[in-house]
């Protein structure tokens, strides 16, 4: 299965007081730059979905699509931006692996787990879950459904994941929560604190 990654970098980080939070130094290295590594090797190509001005993410090199549903409309808007790129530019490949761009220790063998046990479900969409919660930003997207979502967002003004997942047959592919939880994300200062710890005690793998 030929997958493009999609780090999403959209959101205006309220919690963190604001600016990007994917650019947030945690061990030295910013967290967006810490998780791209973590994706590069799992995908055929990587895009950051973020919105504004996109030469604060020149150093990575990778392409910058902001969202086209207006109004910071959440991760939705990111993952179909993701989605209407793919289909642009990457006609070969066709699914999406979203990933939330606070997660700096995203599981090095998401984007495998969740295109396995999806196909073996026989289900259209498939997310992630630990220590009993979903986490549907980290989920894999067919780019056939494109237009379904735009319309669903658009037209009827859907904005929560689950909304839109519960409409399809979903996988959630269950990933071990210790000695840490893959996908502890990094909301407020008190987060990236934490982060740091666990970075420093080695327990990110």
């Amino acid at each position: 299965m030929k997958v493009v990654g999609v780090l999403l970098a959209g959101g205006q980080s309220r919690r963190m007081g604001g600016g990007d939070k994917a650019l947030r130094p945690i061990g030295g290295t910013p967290l967006l730059e810490r998780i791209i590594a973590r994706l590069r090797p799992q995908v055929e190509a990587l895009v950051i979905n973020a919105n504004g001005d996109p030469a604060r993410f020149a150093s990575f090199g990778l392409p910058v699509v902001p969202d086209t549903v207006p109004g910071f409309a959440g991760p939705l808007a990111g993952v179909l931006a993701g989605l209407d790129w793919v289909a642009a530019a990457r006609p070969d490949c066709p699914y999406v692996a979203s990933v939330a761009t606070d997660a700096p220790f995203v599981p090095e063998n998401l984007v495998a787990r969740l295109a396995e046990e999806m196909q073996a479900a026989g289900a259209e969409l498939a997310c992630a879950a630990s220590g009993g919660r979903a986490h549907p930003v980290f989920g894999l997207w067919p780019v056939r459904l494109r237009d379904a979502l735009r319309q669903a967002m658009v037209e009827e003004g859907l904005r929560k994941v689950d909304d839109w997942t519960g409409r399809y047959r979903l996988k959630t592919v269950a990933f071990a929560g210790h000695p840490v939880d893959p996908f502890f994300n990094v909301n407020r200062p008190e987060d990236l604190a934490e982060a740091e710890k666990l970075l420093a005690a080695g327990s990110s793998r």
